[in-house]
């Protein structure tokens, strides 16, 4: 019955036989949507069992159209048989672009790009849109207020704290969640709040970001979304990067009527606190749809989640005094069954270390990261096997060319100065959260040294967990071409 309604809905509209019906994977919500398609239309069909969950949505997605916003367009519904008909967006989240990018280039400045464009469009969803917005659709509850967020809170100690045996003084945790919710109630809160605005919700169409799923939207706080965004658990930003893009979304929320003479420093207080009780809510649903639902992959963002938290306590100081919940912060941080979560995070998101030779009879490789600076080591003072006949044609991965540089030179005392530079750094950037280092070996062709400590190098620094290595021999690879 569900298929034949959404079929016929996209045939009414397009006029054509549906020839295509297929599910999309379901995400944490219990929708269901589907891929429908003719000889020349395709939409999304959509079908959802809670009637006044598809009226916020569709009322919002209608009002957010008249204001120009990139949302999906409606072009069929029917509530009385729990469907409606949306344009199709493609694939790509700004979640699935990012993690696909970091695999080759790291946190690129194509990445950081798309989220400027994000935070520039977030002050018309709150303030521009949410001016005439009709609240009254809003479901569960019309507005982020206390009630809503000690919602949240209990979520997070029932289903998260609960569930991962983090021992806490119940009536203490309560008195604390009053003075957090009270304290987080004393900044504006009558803006539009998407209240799921993080990067599985913004989808990537012609270099172009539009948002999806914000029929939980209601009246709240400004820094709400933009906490959701940045400390979006997976994406896992980097730290001077949300700093960036913190800086960025105050800009533009300037440019909106009214917000020319904000109050910054009271601004980014209060969206720390926010930070910490959006950090709590997603746990809560760590917990429920992992630890209770036993959904594995909701528990692979545990780590993420607990590594922010340390972050903001080590960095953050709130004007608001919460013993016994900054007690629970920190038994979580330090809770041993929560870090068996962890695994091997080294495919995601490590340090990735850029490590290459070159020859400087050409030029010395350029940094495509964007982050700019690094090291370049030069290795024409160690003793030359090129200088040989036998040696000419090898190269520094050949065993003749490594034995002839460990024997007859003194590459090894090279290195060991080239590791303790390089250590030193790799610990900073690997706790400043900094996504990029390059590390560069030059020699006269490019062919023998620098290639045997670039490989020494790579070799070195792939035995961590918290480092991704790249290697790239310049001249070897431009004869190979």
């Amino acid at each position: 019955m569900k298929q034949e309604n959404l079929i016929k809905l996209f045939e009414t509209w397009s006029g054509e036989k549906a020839l295509k019906y297929e599910p999309l994977p379901q995400s944490g919500s219990y929708r269901e949507y589907y891929r429908i398609s003719s000889p020349r239309k395709t939409a999304l069909g959509v079908f959802n069992s809670d009637n006044q969950e598809n009226i916020a949505f569709l009322s919002f997605s209608k009002h957010f159209l008249s204001k120009g916003l990139n949302v999906p367009k409606i072009y069929l519904e029917s509530l009385e048989n729990d469907s409606y008909l949306i344009e199709d967006l493609g694939d790509t989240t700004l979640f699935s672009f990012l993690t696909e990018e970091r695999k080759s280039e790291g946190w690129s400045e194509n990445i950081t790009n798309y989220y400027r464009q994000v935070l520039e469009a977030l002050p018309s969803f709150q303030v521009h849109a949410g001016k005439d917005l009709d609240y009254s659709v809003c479901y569960p509850r019309a507005k982020f207020d206390k009630q809503s967020m000690m919602w949240d809170l209990n979520y997070f100690k029932y289903y998260f704290l609960k569930l991962a045996k983090i021992p806490f003084d119940e009536q203490a945790l309560e008195s604390d969640f009053h003075t957090f919710i009270d304290y987080l109630l004393g900044t504006q809160t009558d803006f539009f709040l998407y209240r799921d605005f993080q990067s599985r919700n913004i989808m990537l169409r012609d270099g172009r970001p539009y948002f999806i799923d914000y029929q939980g939207g209601r009246r709240g706080a400004l820094q709400y979304d933009l906490a959701s965004l940045l400390y979006d658990a997976k994406a896992d930003i980097p730290q001077q990067v949300r700093s960036e893009l913190l800086a960025h979304y105050i800009k533009s929320l300037k440019k909106q009527k009214g917000f020319a003479k904000l109050n910054e420093p009271g601004f980014i207080q209060y969206f720390f606190g926010y930070v910490f009780i959006r950090i709590m809510q997603a746990m809560g649903a760590y917990g429920f749809r992992g630890f209770y639902e036993k959904k594995e992959h909701f528990l692979k963002s545990i780590p993420y989640a607990l590594e922010n938290l340390r972050w903001l306590l080590d960095n953050v100081h709130l004007p608001v005094n919460l013993p016994a919940l900054s007690k629970v912060w920190e038994r979580l941080t330090q809770s041993e069954a929560l870090k068996k979560y962890s695994g091997d995070r080294k495919s995601e998101y490590a340090l990735t270390v850029s490590v290459n030779s070159f020859s400087y009879k050409k030029e010395i490789p350029r940094d495509s990261s964007g982050n700019g600076g690094g090291f370049v080591f030069d290795c024409r003072a160690i003793h030359n096997p090129g200088r040989y006949d036998k040696y000419k044609l090898l190269t520094g991965k050949d065993p003749e060319v490594i034995e002839f540089l460990e024997k007859e030179s003194e590459v090894g005392a090279f290195l060991d100065h080239v590791k303790k530079l390089i250590d030193s750094s790799v610990e900073v950037y690997t706790k400043r959260k900094f996504t990029n280092l390059m590390i560069s070996f030059g020699c006269t062709g490019g062919q023998h040294r620098s290639v045997y400590c670039a490989e020494k190098i790579a070799h070195y620094l792939s035995g961590r967990k918290d480092v991704e290595v790249i290697l790239t021999h310049t001249e070897l690879n431009n004869r190979s071409r």
